[in-house]
């Protein structure tokens, strides 16, 4: 484990803290043909090196599989990645440089991830529970408020596409953990913070109907995320 956390550390070093937004854009335009693709991966052989005290007697078979397939991986990204599908090759990108880290790790240590083991009833109704947050929930709140419609929410304004979704999604998973991690209290200051931002709108609004559609919503969006926490403690007490 020791040898994988060094090499995802010259990882995260080469690929997010050195690596300016300019050789990133340059790479995209270019491909192949960037001298930036060659410098960073560069940087990555160099980040490499001194995290492995230049042991490269040692390490030079790990050496070579992790530059040579990064540079794999890079160069499959800059090719098939297209505008629209940027944010999904980003992840499929570490994704697969995390692989190559393992199997480069497994060279020289017992490095095993066994599904078995991570597959246990513990992290299956944690998943479940997750799930319900982000999904379900989603659902059961659109279910309830559709049968509202405030006359005053336009469908072009000058709110971000489907922000609104992925507030609430990241809203109920904080609540969620929250109540799990027994912080209580964060969950006063989440709502605070909401009411907060939400105020400036409500206030320049001046619709009753409004106000109360937002109130149904984030009420409903916080209470789910709450007795789903409260379910899943409950739950856990059996297992």
């Amino acid at each position: 484990m020791l040898l994988f956390l060094k090499f995802l550390l010259a990882h995260i070093l080469g690929d997010f803290v050195f690596q300016p937004e300019k050789w990133v854009n340059d790479k995209e335009k270019k491909k192949v043909k960037s001298l930036y693709l060659y410098f960073h991966i560069a940087l990555h052989a160099l980040s490499l090196l001194i995290i492995l005290l230049f042991d490269l007697q040692q390490y030079w078979l790990g050496f070579l599989f992790i530059i040579a397939s990064h540079y794999s991986i890079d160069l499959l990204k800059l090719y098939l990645q297209k505008k629209k599908t940027k944010r999904i090759w980003f992840f499929i990108d570490q994704v697969l440089h995390l692989f190559m880290l393992m199997i480069a790790a497994s060279f020289y240590e017992d490095f095993q991830l066994s599904i078995e083991n991570t597959i246990t009833e513990k992290t299956l109704l944690l998943l479940i529970f997750i799930l319900m947050v982000v999904f379900v929930s989603a659902i059961i709140i659109k279910i309830i408020i559709t049968q509202w419609n405030p006359e005053s929410k336009k469908e072009n304004d000058d709110s971000l596409a489907k922000a609104g979704r992925y507030i609430g999604i990241l809203e109920r998973l904080f609540v969620f953990t929250f109540v799990i991690t027994n912080h209580w209290e964060s969950i006063g200051f989440l709502l605070a913070a909401k009411s907060v931002f939400r105020f400036g709108d409500l206030t320049s609004s001046k619709d009753r109907k409004l106000t109360e559609y937002i109130l149904i919503g984030t009420l409903l969006s916080f209470g789910f995320a709450v007795f789903l926490g409260i379910l899943y403690l409950y739950l856990l007490n059996f297992i």
